[in-house]
């Protein structure tokens, strides 16, 4: 018996066979979450205001492969475009490995001030030009925090668990500065780690944590406010290059206000979500200031080591103007 195709309810409502323009867009994650179903919301809105002319051709769920290698893809235009994983996103290039740094961009209120700011967010956006991509807009899937199978309260207890993280090279520094035990895996093999103890912890957010059905698992939430977990919308230049100039401004447009509108309801659904999680058994924990200051004051090699290769002036004009928002 066949399985059902699991993204067959989000199948569109026209027939795109006679686009003269295909857009082939790879997201690793479940339309439930917000910041991934804009791919959809995107595809619907550019199909219907440029006519026809550009289907959207949105395929999550890691339809078109991992992230590393959808990367790849991106690079030579055989994938056009990607909401990448913030945390995926710095294998990319450096720079991207901005909104990982611990601290910087870690709340919704800070992520729409750093958009906001042409001249910050248009550094970022041209960062990875030399391999011929661009980062057109950003979506959130929530703020990070641990999810564990037994209670952390204190770093201390927070020392007794092994975190499952990103395939991340920003990630896997910050825990190497905390201090803290970790095992690098891919996302498929969580879900079975979680529940054989392989891992006694997961790095995410409440979001997708919740959606993915962690918390069957784990039923202790600490927030740990470090990052956000972002969708980093990348696409190939030369495919966007190559769109006529009337559509390419449709699709420019229709991307930025959706994904503006994404982040919206993302901010939204980490309420809805967390929620949900207590309502099914799952406490939720914060960390005393004391510790959260510990964790401040240990995330200082990451920037050593990070802010010369993101750029250091570059990493300190954010920092600065984040400071107080």
């Amino acid at each position: 018996m066949a399985l059902e195709d699991p993204a067959s309810s989000w199948q569109p409502e026209f027939d795109p066979s006679g686009a003269e323009y295909t857009y082939l867009l790879s997201n690793v994650s479940h339309p439930d979450i917000e910041g991934v179903a804009v791919g959809y919301r995107i595809r619907d809105r550019v199909w219907e205001e440029t006519d026809g002319r550009l289907y959207v051709d949105f395929r999550p769920l890691a339809q078109l492969g991992g992230e590393r290698d959808v990367l790849s893809k991106v690079r030579l235009g055989a994938v056009h475009g990607m909401l990448c994983s913030s945390v995926a996103a710095a294998n990319l290039t450096d720079t991207l490995g901005l909104v990982n740094l611990p601290f910087v961009l870690n709340s919704f209120d800070r992520l729409e001030a750093f958009l906001g700011n042409e001249e910050l967010f248009s550094k970022f956006q041209s960062a990875p030009e030399r391999q011929g991509v661009r980062v057109l807009d950003v979506t959130t899937y929530g703020t990070y925090g641990w999810a564990t199978r037994t209670p952390v309260r204190n770093l201390q207890d927070a020392r007794r668990v092994n975190f499952r993280i990103a395939e991340a090279p920003v990630n896997i520094d910050v825990y190497r500065a905390w201090g803290l035990q970790f095992t690098v895996m891919p996302w498929p093999d969580v879900h079975q780690a979680l529940q054989t103890g392989v891992i006694t912890g997961l790095d995410h957010t409440p979001t997708t944590t919740n959606i993915s059905r962690k918390f069957d698992v784990a039923k202790y939430y600490t927030h740990v406010p470090y990052a956000q977990g972002l969708y980093v919308h990348l696409v190939n230049e030369r495919w966007l290059n190559n769109l006529p100039e009337d559509i390419r401004a449709v699709f420019l447009r229709v991307v930025e206000e959706e994904s503006a509108l994404a982040r919206e309801k993302g901010r939204l659904q980490q309420e809805q979500q967390i929620e949900r999680a207590r309502e099914n058994g799952v406490e939720f924990i914060e960390l005393s200031s004391e510790d959260m200051q510990s964790l401040v004051d240990a995330s200082k090699p990451v920037f050593e080591r990070w802010a010369p290769r993101i750029g250091e002036e570059y990493v300190e004009q954010v920092r600065q103007f984040l400071r107080n928002k």
